[in-house]
């Protein structure tokens, strides 16, 4: 799992940039996908996160971002590192989704 966070500073222009390079990863991986669902989930503490599901022999199956729009951004990607077929380890994806889903309904920004 790789986990990108970055300060926004109340910067509008940092956000969108952010937000761009978030859709930009996920879209590098359209040569080898054949499905890229999004979703967007609304979490339980009232927090939004945008999950992008990759079918395909890509080499990240599950991306996601959440942000407050104002101070905090959170991208993360699920690779593996192995040259296994995906459908050998959809069984650990879906293992690990479940994980991914918990920590965005769980997650909460530290105030500095």
């Amino acid at each position: 799992m790789q986990l990108t966070y970055k300060s926004l500073g109340q910067d509008q222009g940092k956000l969108r940039e952010l937000l761009d390079d978030a859709y930009k990863l996920t879209s590098k991986h359209q040569i080898k996908a054949y499905a890229i669902d999004e979703s967007i989930l609304k979490t339980a503490n009232g927090r939004t996160a945008v999950i992008a599901e990759l079918s395909g022999e890509v080499p990240s199956q599950f991306q996601f971002f959440s942000t407050d729009s104002t101070d905090h951004f959170l991208r993360g990607a699920l690779y593996f590192p192995t040259a296994t077929k995906n459908d050998s380890l959809q069984p650990i994806i879906d293992f690990i989704k479940v994980d991914i889903i918990h920590m965005l309904n769980t997650l909460d920004w530290k105030e500095s």
